[in-house]
């Protein structure tokens, strides 16, 4: 079985990295050499919050750390998040702290 890999950019960089349906937007930004603000890693602290401008993800945990009200204006927890196709996240603290891996 093939895995997925969609295309996530963070805005307003415009940085760009790889992630498959199993592996959370945060980790995957980081295996590229990209650093989010996180702190607790499990959807409940809210430090990595992001808005969601387009595409599709879905949740690692059954009820992340945010409303109904943030989920409907489109933000996410990319600790817990995984992409379901291509993404573009505004994410303005995103910065590259290396070379992506190979």
């Amino acid at each position: 079985m093939s895995t997925t890999i969609h295309t996530v950019t963070l805005l307003p960089g415009a940085e760009s990295f790889g992630a498959d349906e199993h592996t959370s937007i945060l980790r995957a930004a980081e295996a590229a050499g990209l650093d989010l603000p996180s702190s607790c890693r499990n959807g409940t602290c809210r430090t990595c919050i992001c808005r969601l401008r387009a595409g599709q993800v879905a949740y690692l945990v059954e009820w992340p750390g945010l409303s109904f009200d943030e989920k409907r204006e489109g933000y996410i927890l990319p600790c817990v998040a995984v992409p379901r196709s291509d993404l573009e996240v505004e994410a303005p603290l995103a910065r590259r702290v290396r070379p992506a891996e190979p």
